[in-house]
This record gives structure tokens, C-alpha cells and sequence, in this order.
């Protein structure tokens, strides 16, 4: 992939992020609800709840609508009980596109995934069509001038699985799923301060699109984002 990538779609990433901060706060609750349910309402033994408590507090999400959530999840309040489904297509030239919902109504999501599909120029496929082109894993990203060595001395000693230096400068530190947390506590702690930092299903090769393609295949995961019962996009696309 081209070197300037990287750090400019993370960017680009992070700034649509902040413009749908009211719809991030209804995907927290939601992801939240959904981990106490399947793993208990205790942050320090459920490491996926934790993430999302975590991300909550770095969205500054009250704390009362934390604890809302996991009472929800935990039995202690009543609420909608949402069910995890996963879609995978195809986008603009052939690139792969992973889309994570949940919803309590599986008959309406589809639909709406579908048609975005359809709409932008992309196809909705079937279950394992394209999965087996990412891996589930943590990824952390360091800004170009971090200290290198200094980075991978902490990281691999906390558990990491890989380091890659990125020709833009920038450095990714990838983590399994589950030691996400104790990596990104030891970077932390040692000073490092990732500029994004996240459990997704990292794409293992990728596809860059430049012109019309890059256009086309931006309308198609704004499509699909902006529905809502999506959680996550996720995409082998490198959008110029």
C-alpha cells in the first residue's frame, strides 16, 4: 500500500468519528448491553465489556448511562435485547466489506444493508465470502516520530504479537483480541499514547483506490454506517 495511506485514513477516520458522536454514544450502549450479557457485568473479569466501558469514558459518556447499560445487560433492568449479526459484500473494485450490527430485528437490518449495497455500486454476499480476508485482532496506532525501539520494547515485553513500521513513519502494534487491554495499559503507562486504539478485524491484504473509485466506495461506507443498526464497517479499501 502507498506509505501516505495509512496515517491519513486513520485521520480521515477519526474525524468522522467525532462528527457522529451522538450515534457512538447509542453504538456504546449497545455493545455494552451486549458484553455484560454475555459476560457478566464486571468490567475487571469481562475483558470485552471493559473495552467498551473504556471507550465510553474516552467519548465522555455520563457515568450513569454506563452503568445503565450493564444493569441492562445484566439482567437488573429491563431493555431490548439486541442480537449480533455480521453481513459481508463486495465494494467498489472487488474490495471486501465487513458490516457488524446489532439490531432486534434481523428482517429490517438486512434490508437496510442490502439496499445500501445495492444503491452504491456494491453486492451483498454470503456467510464466509470474504471473513477469511481479515483478522480479529487490537491495533493500536503511533504517529510518525515515535521511538521506535523504545515502543517495541514495552509492547512485546506487555504481550503484543507484531510491530509494523509504516513507510508514512507511523507504527502499529497489534495485539490478540483479548491482551488488547494489558498491551494498551503498558504502552500507557510507559508513556505512549496511541492516536487510535481498537479491537477490528484488520484487513490482511488491502486494495487502494484512487478518482472515481475512491468516491464511489466512500458513498458506500457512509451508506452503510450511517444505518442504524450498523456497529462497524470494516474494509480491505485504501481510499486515497
Amino acid at each position: 500500500m502507498a506509505g501516505h495511506s495509512k496515517w491519513a485514513n486513520i485521520k480521515h477516520k477519526k474525524a468522522a468519528q467525532d462528527a457522529k458522536r451522538g450515534k457512538i454514544f447509542t453504538r456504546l450502549i449497545k455493545e455494552i448491553t451486549v458484553a455484560a450479557r454475555l459476560g457478566g457485568g464486571d468490567p475487571n473479569s469481562n475483558p470485552r465489556l471493559r473495552l467498551g466501558v473504556d471507550k465510553a469514558y474516552e467519548q465522555n459518556m455520563p457515568k450513569e448511562n454506563i452503568e445503565r447499560a450493564i444493569k441492562r445487560g445484566s439482567g437488573d433492568l429491563e431493555g431490548v435485547n439486541y442480537e449480533e449479526i455480521r453481513y459481508e459484500g463486495y465494494g467498489i473494485a472487488g474490495a471486501a466489506v465487513l458490516v457488524d450490527c446489532m439490531t432486534d430485528n434481523r428482517v429490517r437490518t438486512v434490508a437496510d444493508v442490502r439496499h445500501a449495497f445495492t444503491k452504491y455500486g456494491g453486492n451483498l454476499g454470503t456467510d464466509g465470502s470474504v471473513g477469511f480476508l481479515f483478522k480479529h485482532c487490537g491495533q493500536l496506532l503511533f504517529a510518525p516520530g515515535t521511538d521506535e525501539d523504545k515502543l517495541m520494547e514495552v509492547a512485546l515485553e506487555a504481550g503484543a504479537e507484531d510491530i509494523i513500521s509504516n513507510d508514512d513513519g507511523s507504527i502499529e502494534v497489534i495485539t490478540a483480541p483479548y491482551e488488547f487491554v494489558l498491551v494498551k495499559e503498558a504502552l500507557e503507562k510507559a508513556g505512549f499514547k496511541a492516536e487510535l486504539a481498537e479491537v477490528t478485524m484488520k484487513p490482511v491484504n488491502e486494495t487502494e483506490l484512487t478518482g472515481d473509485d475512491s468516491v464511489k466506495m466512500q458513498k458506500l461506507l457512509d451508506a452503510l454506517e450511517s444505518i442504524d443498526d450498523v456497529q462497524e464497517v470494516y474494509t480491505t479499501a485504501v481510499i486515497d
